[in-house]
């Protein structure tokens, strides 16, 4: 429990929108998705020719709200465009920001606005500005990274923020800390993370941008790489094929909708082809869950479901019945983003957790035998 209630402003940006949260303690003052019009947004060359735009908006939107964010003790942006790093919390010093700002992980999204405009704020505030558990937050064990194919690694893109966050409130509610346990943390929404927890380090779970794990509404998942590639040799292309990682995929590419509520709806009116997508990415979850439960020996106190997807009681029933005989099956609908991120300013403010550094050096940069 933190000694003070802490003033924290976080901020997630997404494609069209931007998540914005003040909290005092576990209290939310305010919290709203701030939208933007995307044909202003289409306007923008780079990504980060956005930030006025976005802080315009954004500034309206807590002014009219009557919010004041008079003694901040911090601000929290969502950790997009870094390199590879471990989870905690890290300030968003000149380092972190210039990665943040020409995205340096390679992937455009707008979550690397976050720090950026956090920072902003941070600064007319006068306080500290953090960012938690990164997108590109990567704490695989070495042998989950080789693969059958010489230099070639396994990275993981996952949603770290919610699943840690999922993990330490798991955690709390049976009396101990994240580190004194072993979960199986599922982020079940437009992308589906499957991962292993063990004592506090996420130490394996699936590339989701890079074509691995369950399908999930707009991404392919695993696909067998000789199918692949007689796919391409029909004449489709690598552009095509990145899509579909990432958003043309899974139930996109079946049935032309993301929205799992829908597909749901199709299966339960009799279209055939809907409950077998449906069907597939129960199975292929509750497979990645049984993965999961070898990398942790079996040894699992939990599996985790959060996301969206998590609110349907008819996926939680059957990875119950698939997977409980591994441990007790526990849901989380929704997500914990702003939470979290407000969360690991607190834990560093108040000295629990140790402030990170970020040094733009990714912390997997192959093995020995490369060099």
């Amino acid at each position: 429990m933190a000694d003070k209630a802490y003033k924290i402003l976080a901020v997630n940006p997404g494609a069209t929108s931007t998540k914005v949260a003040l909290f005092q303690g576990e209290e939310c003052l305010f919290s709203k998705n701030v939208s933007h019009e995307a044909s202003r947004l289409a306007e923008f060359t780079e990504i980060t020719d956005q930030i006025p735009y976005r802080l315009d908006i954004i500034s309206a939107a807590i002014r009219e709200a009557g919010v004041s964010l008079d003694g901040l003790d911090a601000c929290v942006g969502r950790g997009g465009g870094l390199m590879a790093v471990e989870g905690g919390t890290y300030v968003a010093d000149e380092t972190l920001l210039a990665d943040a700002r020409r995205g340096a992980n390679g992937v455009t999204h707008p979550a690397q606005l976050g720090s950026l405009i956090a920072k902003h704020f941070a600064d007319v505030a006068g306080c500290p500005c953090f960012v938690v558990n990164p997108p590109d937050t990567d704490e695989l064990q070495e042998v989950a990274r080789i693969t059958g194919v010489s230099g070639v690694y396994r990275n993981v893109h996952l949603h770290a923020l919610n699943l840690k966050e999922t993990a330490i409130r798991h955690a709390a509610s049976l009396g101990g800390s994240y580190e004194d346990y072993n979960f199986i943390v599922c982020h079940l929404g437009g992308g589906v993370s499957v991962s292993a927890h063990c004592h506090g380090k996420m130490v394996d779970g699936y590339d989701i941008v890079g074509g691995e794990g369950p399908m999930a509404p707009t991404r392919a998942g695993a696909v067998p790489v000789a199918e692949v590639a007689a796919w391409l040799d029909k004449g489709h292309t690598t552009r095509e094929l990145r899509a579909l990682c990432h958003k043309s995929g899974g139930f996109v590419s079946h049935l032309g909708t993301s929205d799992a509520r829908e597909v749901q709806q199709l299966a339960a009116e009799g279209d055939k082809h809907a409950q077998l997508v449906w069907d597939a990415f129960v199975y292929q979850v509750e497979k990645g869950i049984g993965a999961m439960a070898a990398v942790l020996h079996g040894k699992v106190d939990g599996i985790l479901l959060g996301g969206g997807i998590a609110h349907s009681t008819e996926l939680v029933d059957a990875v119950r019945d698939a997977c409980g005989f591994i441990a007790p099956v526990t849901a989380y609908p929704g997500e914990f983003e702003m939470e979290a991120m407000a969360a690991g300013a607190t834990r560093v403010l108040d000295g629990e957790e140790e402030l990170k550094h970020y040094t733009g050096t990714p912390n997997f940069q192959g093995f020995p035998w490369d060099k």
